[in-house]
């Protein structure tokens, strides 16, 4: 809210809107439901409380955790196969067990699918010591040599209907429909701060108002993110 012209008013009835509209809001929806008359305004606002929803220095994940990798984007026509993912973004998920449910989650976008990159995401997001369940992928082989007890299952051992990583799945099918029922699209260079948002959704799920005094909350300890540095963060 650094140097904002929009009042102080508008801004804490965005990050509540923000905070507590279940299926999320878009910056069209915004700028109606805020009366503003300008839609570069409503997605300014939307952008910046994006960028207010990580917590600077927020738990990892513990326990039992699933971690996953998969690509984001819509149907491209002429590609043909799981390797061939033309513009699509590739994103690591990670997900506590909570007995049949699902804990904290952690999204991040990624460069590749290697050893490497599988390993920084797996430290930047879960406990060392914890129980980790992955998929037959050798990549993930690195982890055990990283302080995690690593439960590796090939896709070829699941039971007819089966799924491997089921809290993993579960939350990239809700993602993807909230992608594109609320967003429709999401430019790669802003693809980070939306998975942030939906992660802090996911999180704060079962308390709206503690999740709209929280986005409050990091929203002053943040330091002021500005519209050029917004605009100019993929160059």
């Amino acid at each position: 809210m650094h140097g904002t012209h929009t009042p102080l008013r508008t801004w804490f009835w965005a990050a509540y809107l923000v905070a507590t509209h279940h299926p999320g809001i878009s910056a069209k929806q915004l700028q109606r439901q805020l009366g503003l008359s300008r839609y570069e305004t409503a997605w300014l606002i939307l952008q910046k409380l994006r960028r207010a929803m990580v917590a600077p220095e927020r738990e990892l994940l513990k326990g039992e955790v699933e971690i996953d990798e998969f690509w984001l984007g819509g149907y491209e026509e002429g590609l043909k196969g799981s390797r061939q993912h033309g513009k699509k973004a590739l994103v690591g998920v990670a997900i506590e067990v909570r007995g049949a449910g699902s804990g904290r989650l952690r999204l991040a976008t990624l460069p590749d699918s290697s050893g490497p990159t599988l390993r920084d995401f797996t430290l930047t997001t879960t406990e060392q010591g914890a129980i980790v369940h992955t998929d037959g992928l050798q990549s993930y082989r690195v982890l055990a040599k990283h302080g995690y007890d690593h439960r590796r299952r090939p896709q070829g051992t699941a039971a007819p209907g089966e799924q491997l990583l089921p809290r993993a799945h579960r939350a990239i099918s809700n993602l993807k429909a909230w992608m594109h029922g609320t967003h429709r699209w999401v430019s790669d260079e802003h693809l980070p701060v939306y998975l942030d948002e939906y992660v802090f959704r996911h999180n704060r799920r079962g308390t709206p108002m503690a999740a709209f005094q929280t986005l409050l909350g990091l929203g002053a300890v943040h330091p002021p993110t500005t519209y050029h540095q917004i605009t100019h963060q993929a160059a």
